[in-house]
C-alpha cells in the first residue's frame, strides 16, 4: 500500500515537472523578432495567449476570458473575429537605404508658424518658459470602432472630464477600416473628437511598399469615412503608419500630396527629456528605430513623434503604445502612480505635448482601465492641463502663448463648432456584405454599421464607396481642392 502511494506521488511529480519544463520550454523557445521589434507577437502554442516584446524579451500574457489574439491587428478580440497567428509573412527584399539628404536643423531659417525645430528636438517653442505654459495630454486610439471599445471610450469621454476652461475633453481616433462601425465613428466625430486614417487593411509590410499602395490605403480609408460615416475629407488631416512602421519617403509624400497636416509614426527611443512635435524641414534630431523614417525634407510637414513610454527601475519595459508597456499585474492604483512618473517626466521639465496611445487590449484589464481614470481626474485638477486633439495641439504650437493667454486660442473655445460629421441618425442600417478575402478564393460575410444606405459589397482597397467594381477608386492629388466634393447616390437616413 505505501508502495502504491509512493509510486503515485513519484508519478504526479514527474508530470508536473514535465509540465513545467514544457511551459518554460515554450517561452524559452519564442525569441523576439529582433531587439528593437517592441510590440505584441502571437503565441505559436494557442491563441488564448500572446508575447509582449520590450526591448527584446518576451513577456508572456494572456487574453481575458472569451478573447482570442488576433495576429493581425494585434489584440485580443471575438473568436470569430480573431485571426490566429503566428502569421506567415514575406520577408520584404534587401535595399540600400535612401541616401539622407536632410539638412540638420537651421533655427535662424526655421521660423514658426510653417516651421519648426530644434537641435536635440526637446526646445519650447516660442522660447517660452516651461511653468508658464499648458501641459497638453493628447489620448490617441488606434484601430476599429465597434462594440469592442466604443463604450469604453464613451466612459473616458463623459462630459464631465472639462478641461480648465470648461471645455470637453477631446481625444484623436486613428481608424482602420475593418470590423468598424461607422455610425459610431460618426458619433465621434459629432462630438468634436478628430478622425485620422491608421489604413484601410492594416496589411503588414507597407512599409515597404510603393507610391500607389499608400495612396490605396490612407486616401482609401479617408474616402470610406467620408461615404459611411460622413466625415469630410476637408477635416482628415492626420495619419498613422500600421504598427508604427513609417512608409519612408514614400508615405511622407502621400501626405505631402493629399492635403495631410501630420503624421504620428515616428517613435522616439527612451529619452530622459521628451522631444516636441517638429516639421520635416530639416533632419530628425533623435534616432529613428524603425529604420524607415524619411530621409529628405518635407518643408511644412509635421511629425507627431511618439516618445517612449517608462519609468526608471520599473521592470515593465519601454513601450510607445500604452498598452505595450507590462502592467497587466499591478492593481489599479499601482498603474495610477506608473502613469504619474512616467507623466511627470513631461510636467517637471520641458512640459513637451503628452501623448497616451491605446489599442483597445488596455480597455479589456480593469485595473489598467481603473487606473486610466484615476489618472485622467488626477490631471485634471492641476490647473495647467488641457487635454486635446492633436490638431489643436499643433494650433498652440503655430502660435504658442503663455497659460494667461491660451483663452486667446480659437481652436480652443467652447463656442466653436467642433464637429467633423454631421448629427448621426437614430436608426442605422446593419448590413451583411459579401467579402471576397484578399488572396484568397473565398467569399466571407462581413458586418457594417451606417447611416447611409448599404453598399453593394464590403467597401475595401480600390473601392472605397463598396460598388462592387473592382479597382474603380482613381485619386489624383492635382484636383482642385476647393471643388466640391462628388455626391454620393445615396442620402443619409433621417
Amino acid at each position: 500500500m505505501m508502495f502504491k502511494m509512493l509510486q503515485h506521488c513519484l508519478i504526479a511529480a514527474l508530470l508536473i515537472a514535465v509540465g513545467v519544463h514544457a511551459q518554460n520550454k515554450d517561452k524559452e523557445e519564442f525569441q523576439c523578432p529582433s531587439h528593437i521589434a517592441n510590440g505584441n507577437y502571437a503565441d505559436p502554442v494557442t491563441c488564448r495567449r500572446f508575447y509582449q516584446c520590450v526591448d527584446g524579451f518576451p513577456y508572456l500574457n494572456r487574453c481575458p476570458s472569451g478573447l482570442y489574439f488576433d495576429d493581425l491587428q494585434k489584440f485580443c478580440t471575438f473568436k470569430d473575429e480573431a485571426k490566429c497567428g503566428p502569421l506567415p509573412t514575406t520577408p520584404a527584399p534587401a535595399t540600400d537605404a535612401p541616401a539622407d539628404t536632410a539638412q540638420r536643423c537651421d533655427t535662424e531659417a526655421c521660423q514658426l508658424p510653417y516651421c519648426f525645430c530644434s537641435k536635440d528636438g526637446t526646445q519650447i517653442p516660442g522660447n517660452l518658459e516651461a511653468e508658464k505654459i499648458p501641459q497638453i495630454i493628447m489620448l490617441t486610439f488606434d484601430g476599429a470602432v465597434n462594440l469592442n471599445n466604443y463604450d469604453h471610450y464613451q466612459k473616458i469621454f463623459n462630459g464631465k472630464r472639462k478641461n480648465p476652461n470648461g471645455c470637453n475633453i477631446r481625444g484623436t481616433f486613428f481608424l482602420s477600416h475593418e470590423y468598424s462601425n461607422y455610425q459610431q465613428i460618426q458619433h465621434l466625430g459629432f462630438a468634436g473628437h478628430e478622425i485620422a486614417t491608421e489604413s484601410v487593411s492594416q496589411q503588414l509590410g507597407l512599409q515597404d511598399k510603393g507610391y500607389e499602395e499608400w495612396v490605396g490605403e490612407m486616401i482609401g480609408m479617408r474616402e470610406i469615412l467620408r461615404h459611411f460615416a460622413n466625415v469630410s475629407v476637408d477635416d482628415v488631416v492626420g495619419m498613422r503608419a500600421p504598427f508604427l512602421k513609417p512608409g519612408r519617403n514614400t508615405q511622407y509624400k502621400v501626405l505631402e500630396d493629399f492635403g495631410y497636416v501630420y503624421d504620428s509614426s515616428i517613435t522616439v527611443p527612451p529619452v530622459p527629456v521628451p522631444v516636441w512635435p517638429y516639421t520635416l524641414d530639416y533632419k530628425i534630431s533623435h534616432e529613428c528605430k524603425s529604420g524607415t523614417c524619411p530621409s529628405r525634407t518635407f518643408p511644412g510637414v509635421w511629425e507627431v513623434p511618439l516618445n517612449t513610454h517608462y519609468v526608471e527601475g520599473f521592470e515593465g519595459g519601454h513601450c510607445p503604445y500604452m498598452d505595450q508597456c507590462v502592467l497587466h499585474n499591478l492593481d489599479e492604483n499601482e498603474v495610477f502612480e506608473w502613469l504619474q512618473e512616467d507623466f511627470s517626466r513631461y510636467y517637471e521639465q520641458n512640459k513637451a505635448p503628452y501623448m497616451m496611445p491605446f489599442h483597445t487590449n488596455w480597455f479589456q484589464t480593469k485595473p489598467l482601465e481603473n487606473g486610466l481614470h484615476k489618472f485622467l481626474d488626477w490631471a485634471l485638477e492641476l490647473p495647467d492641463v488641457y487635454i486635446l486633439t492633436i490638431t489643436q495641439m499643433l494650433q498652440y504650437m503655430t502660435d504658442p502663448k503663455e497659460l494667461r493667454d491660451v483663452n486667446q486660442i480659437e481652436a480652443w473655445k467652447c463656442d466653436k463648432s467642433v464637429a467633423v460629421a454631421p448629427k448621426p441618425c437614430n436608426i442605422w442600417n446593419t448590413c451583411a456584405l459579401p467579402f471576397k478575402i484578399p488572396e484568397q478564393n473565398l467569399t466571407d460575410t462581413r458586418y457594417m454599421e451606417t447611416c447611409r444606405e448599404c453598399p453593394n459589397v464590403y467597401p475595401w482597397l480600390g473601392d472605397a464607396g463598396g460598388t462592387g467594381i473592382s479597382g474603380r477608386d482613381n485619386y489624383n492629388y492635382s484636383v482642385n481642392k476647393n471643388e466640391p466634393e462628388e455626391e454620393d447616390d445615396a442620402e443619409q437616413r433621417k
